[in-house]
């Protein structure tokens, strides 16, 4: 179930991990991890998230090779962010925009960032999902004001199709990746 990169493991977040990240037991998820997990994990913002992939793991355990997984260096070890997607492929949320997609997200950690972490993690995280499931429609939504994720989604040639008001985020853009070739399209730049 681990997907790697060329300095990457993503590392699937296991109940355990997510319910010690909640209990701020960092040594635990170190532990379960295998690779250092920064002291200020998880950040205020992420609790709702590790909340609701509880639920989705709680109700659904096939779920975990799609939702979050961990970025990890494989020199050092350590936890440098976070990617997933947000549920398995063709959710009924996606339908009016891209029916066949599967949505994710990622975050670095600031002192990890601008080193090409979230788009090495991206690209594997999509190789793993057309390889292996057919997957060949992505969705990201992004606010139109974090400059950094919109350049990184514009760089791997997703474009927005829509808007929309998130009840958490508040303005996002739905921006969308369809693929004809993975390997062409995700092996360039």
């Amino acid at each position: 179930m681990l997907i790697t990169s060329s300095r990457l493991d993503l590392v699937p977040l296991t109940l355990d991990f997510m319910r010690a990240s909640l209990a701020h037991d960092t040594d635990t998820c170190s532990w379960i991890l295998g690779a250092t997990v920064p002291p200020e994990w998880p950040e205020p913002d992420y609790r709702y998230v590790l909340d609701l992939r509880i639920g989705q793991l709680e109700a659904d355990p096939s779920l975990l090779p799609w939702l979050m997984r961990a970025m990890v260096d494989r020199e050092t070890r350590a936890m440098v962010g976070d990617i997933g997607f947000h549920t398995a492929p063709a959710p009924e949320y996606l339908q009016p925009y891209s029916p066949e997609a599967v949505e994710f997200g990622f975050g670095v950690f600031p002192e990890y960032r601008r080193k090409g972490y979230a788009r090495e993690a991206a690209k594997a995280m999509m190789h793993w999902a057309t390889d292996n499931h057919g997957v060949t429609e992505f969705i990201m939504t992004i606010r139109p004001d974090n400059v950094a994720s919109q350049a990184l989604a514009a760089q791997l040639g997703f474009v927005k199709i829509a808007s929309h008001i998130d009840e958490i985020d508040g303005e996002e853009d739905i921006l969308e990746l369809r693929l004809n070739s993975i390997r062409d399209e995700l092996s360039g730049g």
